[in-house]
Order: structure tokens, then C-alpha cells, then sequence
């Protein structure tokens, strides 16, 4: 007889003293299926007619069996869990012998490489569901989000079922049959989850408590054993030695001589949010164990904004095929309590790990650990894309979105609560009234045919005529400020664009070529000038590779340090209210011509040559609100002690630079078939040489040699902390006439607001007093500590706030040692940054002070 509706089992969970128990985990013992319970304990199963031995487990409590029998009807069946008894071992009593735990850790973490490799691939079915409401809104925007039907304590939802196939190492096919939430951009993927293992030395930028290292982050304590069936799991209490972030704290329950995960129980926290994973593992092979019920809760505080989200995942319909290399269970010895037998297998180098893995019966952990080290290695070395380090497959059906509540209702594992059925009927209200919007105009036809605002000349906006071309304006309000040179300074800039795009033949590569024409201009009240340039560029790329070519010119004002590391809108604030003007300028008349090539995206070759006329700007503005202790403004002239009068004067520039980029070892992750670099995994390391060449009068034209070569690399030390370093060095190996603008500058800051990039620019430094021709050699340096004074504190640490250091250095021929030293509290309210120091000359304080920034991680324009 085939499945009907309204056939199968059902019933609630419940504690010894009758509490329903959420997600618990319900297993049918002849099929190995299963479904985990709903936040109310409740579950449903539709199965065809016989017999059954039904499995409820949960995590704390003894595992209960019931046979049952499925007719035509629904058969009811409830569960009354006894919490679990744990037999504790003697030794724990005894202080003279090690804690239990730790020989089993030892043994565990050995072992956790060997179980995170023994599965070759797999496919299985994977219901989601995710559940989240907000808590708490801020007052003053509490009435405008219940216009959009959101409101607090409403249960928000999200369904989905995927087929999810992962193969070694680390790749993940994820097909979406069917999902279900709040609108369509809620694209809710459960693979980040489903396959990040706990077996790897990280688990979502946390230390797993299977790491190598993890005896340096965690103490371990035995809390006992019980039975389940014919094995012994231990309960073993995981404590942080330092609580705080991207650390866990619970419990994991490891199978004896197995050495592998039954089940866990953990919490940790990421920028403040407080996270909690419960995973329950069941035997998917023969001595293979894997997770079938996830459990992760969120919740936190942002802004006034307080809410949870519940997560909940169940595995079904398993095919697994185990890798043949590691087929052999070796008994682990763990050398610091057992005896070691003399004629105990050790690791050979000289022999390839796969023969040796064949006849590993017994081995110590730390022969173990090195021999499947010693096999990983080789075989990432045979494969064919060894850089690739992740690859991804994500696709949608296209009936995903179309399933009706029937469908859902037959194929969902977990039944609905009711606020969860009532957010439903609210979100789908919501969307049939977004969809009859949408039916009345199309996005991409409503841009093309919007006329002109005029608005939009200072807002920015962009206008679509069809065939890839478009125009419009940059946001011009930007380009609005005030300065001692050019007094009250308005600038409009724009762009022509015309591309075209097409896919090849692999599908997935895009060949793009596109035209760009950027007009700009800028007018000065006080210095009653008009500058303006135009840039014309050419860009062919095929993917990620590419080039790109083009020709810019005209007659424009330029900070010295042409990269910009002064913000016009600082510089205006602080001539308007502290009558200080650190904005130099000065103009050029030019031509260039440029040439980029992107061979590879770890390699970039750039050419540009050009051509200018420049002179020097004079103050013409001298308005500030500020008129205390008679403070005047300084020249538009910096002060240098390498730059004579001269180097100023009105000159020529006949400059030809190049420079390459490269990343060593880059890796990649690959994401439906397009390659994405990690940049992070890489230095980035430049070299430059440029070129004056003198024109007409040698006098007063450019001659030099310039070379430079530059490291940038962040090194994540994982929860430990994280080192940042830039380094630079550089020479003019002829400087026959250098002149101001083509001195080395250094990024310096003198106002209280600091960088985005911490490791990009000094923090208390003149903006030119160090600028050089001659040889020079710098380096910043920033350390980012998970524990170091605040952080001592638990509660700072949850909170998500980070302390570090910087030290800086520079050094030229013609300066003293320049050095600073300070100190800073990131991730402040989670979106700010304070930092403090000193700068030195030699040994003598120059200045210092207290600079204001946007929090590190957040890396907007790095």
C-alpha cells in the first residue's frame, strides 16, 4: 500500500517533568529517517503502514525507544525522556592522576583530520528553517516599520529543501528544490552551515575544540560516560581559557575507541552576537557518524535594535561513499598514560603515506596525526587546482519559489507553530501586494524611461538609453567645500558609458568591453579659476583577466601628495572652525596616457606616461569662524627641509612609470563555476620604477630616476589576534632636478579623524615635512589583540571590542628617525574606533593625541 495523506506517526517530546523539548531528534531505527521536533516538541511523520521502532533523542537526556505500529490512520505516540545518568570514573576523585578527559581529547584530536577526510562524498536532502523576530525597535522608528508589516515579537519565517552533495576536499553542490519566506531576496542557503565540519581547526572563524591548538584556548573536564546502544559516549565540559569571542563553551559528547563526534553543545559569539549550535550525529555507515539535526540560535543587539533567530536543519536521505585511502581504523595510543609497545608502527617520510596508512593499526596520536598530514599533503598536491581552496554550487529550481502550501505541508520534516503559521499568512499578504506593484512597471524599464532631475546633478544618478549605453552624474555634493586657495569650490563631473557584455563558451566566463567618458570640472569663487579635465578609457576584460587603456588630460588642481590623503571636506572643517588649512595644492596643464594589464589576478602590469606644465597656487581665501590667538594660515607652500625655493618654480614633467603588482600564492575560491581570488590569502607586493625625462630648457624640467618597492600582507592569527604590516622602501638613484610634486610623499594626518585603513597611513606625521628625494625606508605596523587590558574583562570581550597596538617608523636621508607608538579600541559599539599615541623624533615626543575612525572590519574604500 502507498503513502496517503493523513498516515504515519505522531506525537509530542517531553521532559521527565513534562516540559516539551524543542528540535528534539526522532529517528526510525529500521529506515535510519527521520525529523527533528518543533519548537513546541511536536513532530510528524508520514510513513507507509508497518512496523516501527521510533528513536527520541535529546541532548542532556537518555534516549527512549517505542514500537510502533501505522495503519491507515495517524498513530500517536508521546515520549517522557529521563535527563541522563552519567557514570563518573574513579580517577576524577583522585588527584593524582590526570582528568579522563584529557586522554580523550588528545585521542579525539588526533583522530579529527582521519574522520573529516574518511568520507569521500556524499549526497543527502537538507530541510531548513529559519525563524527570527525582532525583540525590540527604537521608538522613533517603530510606527514606520509596522507600515511595512514588521513589528516586534512576530515570528518571521523562512523555509527551504536542498539536495546538497559535498565531495573532497572541500567542494559543495547545493540545488534548491523549494523555498519559502518573506518576499524573494531573504536567499537563505543552509550549506555554510550543513557543511562546515567541527573536525576542522576552525568552525565560522571560531576555534573548534578539535584543533590542533585547542589545548592552548580550552580546559577539559570529564562529566561522566553513558551507553547508547552497544557504544560509550563521553561527556566532556569545554571550557574557554579566556571567554570572549570565536571561542566555544559546552559540552561534546565523543564516542569511546571511535574517538568521534556523537553529539555537541556549544555557544560562542562574533561581534557582540551571542551564537548557540546543537548538533545530534547519527551512524550513516559503518563506524561513520555524521550530523543529521542543527540547531543554531543568534541573538543580539545593534543600534536599539534587539532580536533572535532560530536556525534549524535536518538531514535526510544519505548516500554516502567513504574514501578507500582511509578504510583502516587504527587504534590510537595515547603515549602520555598508555604503554607503548616496542614494535609500534612510526611514520617513514621516505614512504608515501597512502602505502603506510594501509597497515596503521596501532599508532601513538602524534605518529597518527603527522601520517595524515603527510596524506593530505600528497594529495592536494596531485590535485590539478591546488590554489582552489573552496568551490561552491548554487543553484535554484524553477519551481523553488511556485510550491503550494500542499507541497510544503507533505514534504516539511517539522510542523509549523502557530505564530510561525501566522507570520506566514502576514508575509504572503505582504507579497501579493509587492508583486501587484511590480506587475504595473518594470525596475529596469522604469530607468530607462525616468526623465531628468535636476536634483540628480548634485545626488548623483544614472540614465539608460538602451543598447549598454547610459550617462548620468557622480554624487556632486561631495565635490562642495571650501579651501584657502580656491575659497568657496564647486565641482560637477559626469560620465558617457557604452558597453557590451556577452557570456562564452564555458558559460560562465563574461567577455565585457566598454567605452568611458568622464568629464569633470571645478570652479574657485576666490581665485575666480576654471579647471577641467576629461578622461577617455577602454576596458576589455574576459572574466577577471583583462585590460585596460586610455588617455586623460586637461588643466586640474592636484593635492602634492597625489594620494589624496587629506578629505577636502576635513580640510574645509578645519579652516572654517579652527583656522587650520593642511590642504596644499598646486595646478598642472597635462596629457597622459595609461596602459593596465591584468595577466592574472595575481599579477598586474601598469604603464602611463605623460606630460605637464605645473605651478604653484597662492592662497586667496582668508574667511574662518575661528579668530582666537590671532592664528593665521600657512602658505600654500609646504614646509620641507630637503625642498629649496626652486622646487617649487614653474616646471615641466616628461614622466614615464611603471610598476607591477603581485601576489604570491594567491588562492582562490570558486563560486558556480567563476574564480574569485582571497585576496587576503596573499602579500600584496609592488615594485615601480619611474622616469623624468628632460625637455627644452633642462632647467626647469623634471630629471630623475625614481625605485620603490612595497609588502602589504595581514596575517590572521586566528583568535590569538591579527598583525597587519606595510612596508616600504625606495630610492632616487639620480635626482638631477626633482621638483615638489614628484617628491616621495608619506600618507600623514594631523587631524583627529583617522584612516580607514589601519595600516595605511601615519597617524600624528606632517603631511610633507618628510617628503624626500633621496633614499627612505617606513613601515606601519598594527596588532590586534583578542585579550590584551579592557579585553581582561569577559563582558568587553562578548561585547565585541578589540584593543590594539600600532607601531609606525620612517627614516630618510635628510630626516631624523621618525617613530610612533600608540594604541586603540576597536569595534567600539561595534561600529567605531578610538585610538591614542605619540610621535616621535628620535627620542624626543613630537606630538600626539587621540584620533577618531570608523571601525576596522567594516573596510569601506580599502
Amino acid at each position: 500500500m502507498g503513502l496517503v495523506l493523513g498516515q504515519g506517526i505522531r506525537g509530542t517530546v517531553y521532559s521527565e517533568n513534562g516540559t516539551r523539548l524543542p528540535f528534539a531528534s526522532i529517528v526510525l531505527r529500521n529506515t535510519g529517517e527521520g525529523a527533528p521536533t518543533n519548537d513546541q516538541g511536536y513532530f510528524e511523520i508520514a510513513l507507509k503502514p508497518g512496523l516501527y521502532d521510533v528513536v527520541a533523542q535529546y541532548l542532556g537526556y537518555a534516549t527512549a525507544v517505542s514500537t510502533v505500529e501505522v495503519t491507515n490512520n495517524w498513530a500517536e505516540v508521546d515520549f517522557r525522556l529521563k535527563e541522563q545518568t552519567y557514570a563518573l570514573s574513579e580517577v576524577v576523585i583522585s588527584n593524582k592522576q590526570e582528568d579522563p578527559a584529557l586522554t580523550i581529547m588528545r585521542k579525539a584530536i588526533a583522530k579529527a583530520k582521519f574522520h573529516r577526510l574518511q568520507v569521500q562524498e556524499y549526497t543527502m536532502k537538507v530541510y531548513i528553517k529559519g525563524t527570527g523576530q525582532l525583540s525590540n525597535i527604537p521608538f522613533l522608528l517603530r510606527k514606520e516599520m509596522e507600515k511595512e508589516g514588521i513589528k516586534a515579537n512576530e515570528a518571521y519565517t523562512s523555509e527551504s529543501v536542498s539536495i546538497l552533495k559535498f565531495r573532497q576536499p572541500n567542494v559543495v553542490e547545493e540545488q534548491v528544490i523549494s523555498i519559502r519566506s518573506q518576499g524573494e531576496e531573504n536567499q537563505t542557503s543552509p550549506a555554510p552551515y550543513i557543511a562546515a565540519s567541527f573536525y576542522a581547526p576552525n568552525v565560522n572563524e571560531a576555534i573548534s575544540p578539535f584543533s590542533p591548538a585547542a589545548f592552548a584556548y580550552y580546559r577539559f573536564q570529564y562529566s561522566g560516560s553513558f551507553l547508547e546502544g552497544d557504544v560509550v559516549v563521553n561527556r566532556i565540559k569545554v571550557t574557554p581559557r579566556s571567554r570572549g569571542e570565536r571561542v566555544f563553551e559546552g559540552y561534546i559528547y565523543i564516542i569511546e575507541d571511535l574517538w568521534a563526534l556523537h553529539s555537541l553543545d556549544l555557544k560562542t559569539s562574533l561581534l557582540g552576537f551571542q551564537i548557540g549550535v546543537k548538533q545530534l550525529f547519527q551512524p550513516v555507515a559503518p563506524q561513520v557518524w555524521m550530523p543529521t539535526t542543527h540547531t543554531y540560535t543568534f541573538s543580539g543587539k545593534f543600534f536599539g535594535f534587539a532580536g533572535e533567530y532560530q536556525y534549524l536543519a535536518a538531514t535526510s536521505e544519505h548516500q554516502i561513499t567513504l574514501n578507500p585511502d582511509l578504510l583502516v581504523e587504527t587504534t590510537i595510543i595515547d603515549e602520555k598514560v598508555d604503554k607503548i609497545p616496542d614494535d609500534l608502527q612510526r611514520v617513514n617520510r621516505k614512504n608515501p603515506a597512502l602505502e603506510q596508512l594501509s597497515e596503521a593499526e596501532n599508532m601513538t596520536r602524534k605518529e597518527f596525526r603527522k601520517l595524515i598530514n603527510a596524506y593530505e599533503k600528497e594529495t592536494l598536491s596531485e590535485r590539478e587546482n591546488a590554489e582552489v581552496i573552496a568551490e561552491r554550487y548554487y543553484s535554484v529550481d524553477s519551481m523553488a519559489t511556485k510550491r503550494n502550501l500542499t507541497y510544503w505541508d507533505s514534504i516539511r520534516p517539522v510542523k509549523l507553530t502557530d505564530a510561525e503559521i501566522r507570520g506566514y499568512r502576514r508575509d504572503d499578504s505582504l507579497a501579493v501586494v509587492e508583486a501587484a506593484k511590480r506587475s504595473s512597471e518594470d525596475s529596469i524599464a522604469s530607468k530607462a524611461k525616468r526623465k531628468f532631475s535636476p536634483m540628480e546633478v548634485l545626488s548623483g544618478g544614472r540614465y539608460h538609453f538602451g543598447k549598454g549605453k547610459s550617462a548620468g552624474f557622480y554624487p556632486n555634493f561631495s565635490r562642495i567645500s571650501y579651501n584657502t586657495v580656491e575659497g568657496v569650490k564647486v565641482g560637477l563631473a559626469g560620465f558617457y558609458r557604452i558597453e557590451r557584455s556577452e557570456k562564452m563558451a564555458d558559460s560562465t566566463t563574461v567577455f565585457r568591453r566598454s567605452w568611458n567618458f568622464r568629464p569633470e570640472v571645478r570652479y574657485g569663487f576666490a581665485s575666480d579659476r576654471l579647471f577641467g579635465t576629461l578622461d577617455i578609457r577602454r576596458s576589455v576584460t574576459r572574466g577577471r583577466p583583462g585590460y585596460t587603456w586610455g588617455i586623460t588630460g586637461g588643466s586640474f588642481v592636484f593635492q602634492f601628495n597625489g594620494d589624496n590623503p587629506l578629505s577636502e571636506h576635513v580640510n574645509m572643517a578645519y579652516t572654517l572652525l579652527l583656522r587650520q588649512n593642511y590642504l596644499k595644492l598646486y595646478a598642472q596643464d597635462f596629457v597622459e596616457g595609461y596602459f593596465f594589464h591584468r595577466v592574472t589576478d595575481a599579477f598586474t602590469y601598469r604603464t602611463r606616461i605623460s606630460y605637464a606644465q605645473r605651478h604653484t597656487l597662492e592662497n586667496q581665501a582668508n574667511f574662518s569662524w575661528y579668530r582666537a590667538n590671532n592664528r593665521e594660515f600657512t602658505d600654500n607652500q609646504p614646509e620641507n627641509i630637503e625642498a629649496p625655493p626652486e622646487a617649487f618654480d614653474p616646471h615641466r614633467a616628461l614622466t614615464w612609470k611603471n610598476s607591477v603588482e603581485w601576489r604570491p600564492g594567491l588562492k582562490y575560491r570558486i563560486r558556480n563555476g567563476r574564480k574569485y581570488p582571497l585576496y587576503q590569502s596573499a602579500p600584496l607586493v609592488n615594485l615601480s620604477y619611474t622616469k623624468a625625462i628632460p625637455t627644452g630648457n633642462t632647467l626647469s624640467s623634471a630629471s630623475f630616476d625614481w625605485l620603490e618597492a612595497n609588502m602589504e600582507h595581514g596575517f590572521d592569527l586566528g583568535v590569538s589576534g591579527k598583525l597587519q604590516v606595510n612596508l616600504t622602501g625606495g630610492s632616487f638613484i639620480s635626482a638631477d632636478r626633482v621638483f615638489f610634486p614628484d617628491y616621495k610623499h608619506f600618507g600623514g594626518n594631523r587631524t583627529i579623524f583617522a584612516n580607514m585603513g589601519v595600516a595605511s597611513n601615519y597617524r600624528f606625521m606632517d603631511y610633507y615635512a618628510y617628503s624626500t628625494k633621496s633614499h627612505y625606508v617606513g613601515g606601519i605596523v598594527h596588532y590586534q589583540f583578542r585579550k590584551f587590558l579592557l579585553t581582561q574583562l569577559p563582558m568587553l570581550r562578548f561585547s565585541g571590542l578589540r584593543e590594539n597596538i600600532f607601531f609606525n617608523y620612517l627614516k630618510t636621508d635628510h630626516s631624523p628617525h621618525y617613530w610612533e607608538l600608540g594604541y586603540s579600541l576597536d569595534n567600539l559599539f561595534r561600529i567605531f574606533r578610538i585610538e591614542t599615541g605619540v610621535g616621535f623624533e628620535n627620542r624626543d615626543p613630537l606630538r600626539g593625541g587621540i584620533r577618531l575612525g570608523i571601525a576596522s572590519f567594516i573596510n569601506i574604500g580599502n
